[in-house]
């Protein structure tokens, strides 16, 4: 059996986050080492789908409901401009197999994709 991902035991309540937003399948936290002035996490409450291709192909109203809050956050937080990232695969800084979106903004770099 595999071990459940950093976002699920968030989730249960077995590690502390700061929870920003929330839907009945997604909710969004801050990042604990943000890349940008807002770094804030998306992610589906399911750990089905361990990148955004599994996600979209499997479940895309899942997929639309990630967006959707991922830019209600941003609408929130940011003054409109935002970048909306999914890291896929390891060689591409995904560190955490559990799909996830990073929503970005403020004095953002090339280095501010990975996790």
């Amino acid at each position: 059996m595999s071990e459940s991902s950093v976002f699920t035991r968030i989730l249960n309540g077995e590690i502390p986050a700061d929870i920003v937003a929330e839907t009945e399948n997604v909710f969004a936290i801050r990042d604990i080492a943000p890349q940008a002035p807002v770094h804030v996490l998306v992610i589906p409450k399911t750990a089905q789908y361990r990148n955004v291709v599994e996600l979209a192909t499997a479940d895309p109203a899942l997929l639309a409901e990630l967006v959707g809050l991922a830019n209600a956050v941003a609408a929130d937080q940011t003054d409109g401009d935002f970048r909306l990232v999914f890291n896929t695969g390891a060689g591409a800084g995904q560190t955490v197999f559990h799909v996830h979106a990073h929503v970005l903004a403020g004095g953002l770099s090339e280095s501010s994709t990975h996790a």
